[in-house]
């Protein structure tokens, strides 16, 4: 009991030491405590003493060890600990990164030891935890430390060496706060300092034999479907679409589907569809993911690195058509001379079965609010699998030039939304195929908006002589 006092008395709640300096030890507020404390001993003096002499031993033993443990929560309270991995199997824990972005949001002035870096484009200062870091924070009129620990080593694919882990303190008797509103109080926090913050990132792979399977850049592309040149109506479609898809979270729960959409671009290179996507992941504020069929060995792999992705995300496959699983069975039948041709490598490992589950199998249930993008300039080439609704729910041609296409190119390189020469464009340019990044490559190198508005009527006048020619011949 005597030890028991006495550790008690030169601990804190949490098990820290307390000062023990001698004024400390002679004010009035620690001659009361020794006080209570002595005289709650020699009361448990005098019950052990009743009990002892008038209750039998098993009674006697049974109400001591109550009595001991009564004094003992007293005295020392209990603490309940929560342990939050930075990795938890496959995929990166969000409650830890949640915890780091809440914390160097609202803590950072109590933090003696931080990492400090600011990212182009970021209008804040990334902020991280530095590792052995202590933090008391306050919620509820509950006292809740933090501290940053090195974990164990393990085989998470995300990290090298040992990952890290908070430890997340407080008393027992607070449990059902911590979990039901404390720790979702930090979600919420980290979720709008994230969004206020954060620049969109553009994701690409990384050497599958590192332990970092992502690399990614700010991604700062001007793109937006007000600078677009395409069609008006297209145009508004695909807004519509993807609004729609936004506010429909309990709707693809409710029907029993990942909430995911599926969107192939196809038509001839030059049409803009890598500026779309751009303009995609700026109306939505998205991150993109970047993946390369060709670059991906097996179906494990492919697995891994969805697993690694977060949300929400557009996954995006350019040029999906020069994958050897992708393609239209029917062409894989005539011979590999064929996929050689089109510069196609045979895969054993990476199937179409594993990229259809990828897209709406199983796996894809393994991300929420997820777009995929397929890009291809020959869609007669991929598989009708992969094609069908449910896996590539809208088909998007980006096709040459049209005269609004024009238009919008015009005011975007000249400054100018109308000109007499633009008459002339109009009975060309839809006889002609020219595509937006032909157009938008003339307008670039003349700066006098006629000048250049000429060099695009002369290019579409020796496009339509070499048609000619081509038919006569």
């Amino acid at each position: 009991m005597k030890k028991l006092i006495l550790r008690s008395a030169q601990m804190d709640w949490l098990g820290n030491p307390a000062s023990s300096s001698s004024s400390t030890l002679s004010s009035p507020e620690t001659r009361a405590l020794f006080s209570v404390v002595a005289s709650i001993a020699a009361y448990t003096v005098l019950i052990s003493t009743i009990i002892k002499d008038f209750f039998p031993f098993d009674l006697h033993r049974y109400a001591t060890s109550k009595l001991r443990n009564l004094i003992s929560r007293i005295i020392c309270p209990r603490i309940c600990v929560i342990l939050i991995k930075e990795g938890d199997g496959m995929v990166n824990n969000q409650l830890f990164e949640s915890a780091e972005v809440y914390l160097a949001a609202t803590m950072v002035s109590s933090m003696q030891r931080f990492q400090v870096s600011k990212y182009e484009k970021e209008s804040k200062y990334t902020i991280n935890v530095e590792t052995g870091e202590e933090i008391a924070d306050v919620f509820e009129g509950i006292t809740y430390k933090w501290k940053m620990v090195a974990g164990e080593d393990n085989s998470h694919p995300n990290f090298e060496g040992r990952p890290r882990v908070f430890e997340l303190s407080f008393r027992s008797r607070h449990r059902d706060v911590a979990l039901n509103s404390y720790l979702p109080h930090v979600l919420k926090i980290a979720e709008a300092t994230k969004l206020e913050k954060r620049a969109l990132r553009l994701h690409t792979l990384n050497d599958l034999c590192s332990c970092e399977m992502w690399n990614w850049i700010n991604l700062d592309h001007p793109a937006t479907f007000e600078t677009m040149a395409m069609n008006d109506a297209l145009k508004e479609t695909i807004m519509d679409d993807l609004r729609r898809f936004l506010g429909r979270r309990e709707y693809y729960k409710k029907v029993g589907k990942a909430w995911k959409r599926g969107y192939l671009l196809y038509g001839p290179p030059g049409t803009g569809k890598s500026s779309l996507i751009a303009a995609i992941a700026n109306f939505l504020n998205f991150d993109v993911y970047d993946l390369e069929f060709t670059s991906i060995h097996s179906n494990s792999a492919l697995r891994r690195l969805l697993v690694g992705t977060s949300n929400p995300s557009i996954l995006v496959v350019e040029d999906v058509d020069c994958s050897a699983p992708v393609y239209n069975r029917d062409i894989v039948k005539e011979g590999s001379g064929k996929l050689q041709k089109h510069g196609v490598q045979k895969s054993e490992q990476l199937t179409l079965s594993g990229i259809l589950n990828f897209i709406d199998g199983l796996w894809s249930s393994a991300g929420d609010e997820r777009i995929i993008i397929l890009t291809t300039n020959h869609r007669e080439r991929l598989d009708p699998a992969l094609l069908r609704p449910g896996r590539m729910d809208m088909h998007i041609y980006m096709g040459y030039c049209s005269f609004s296409s024009f238009k919008m190119l015009v005011s975007n390189y000249l400054g100018i939304h109308d000109h007499p020469l633009l008459e002339q464009v109009m009975p060309l340019i839809d006889k002609v195929e020219i595509t937006p990044a032909e157009v938008a490559e003339i307008l670039v190198r003349n700066e006098d908006p006629a000048a250049a508005i000429l060099c695009v009527i002369e290019s579409m006048k020796m496009k339509m002589e070499e048609k000619e020619d081509e038919r006569k011949s």
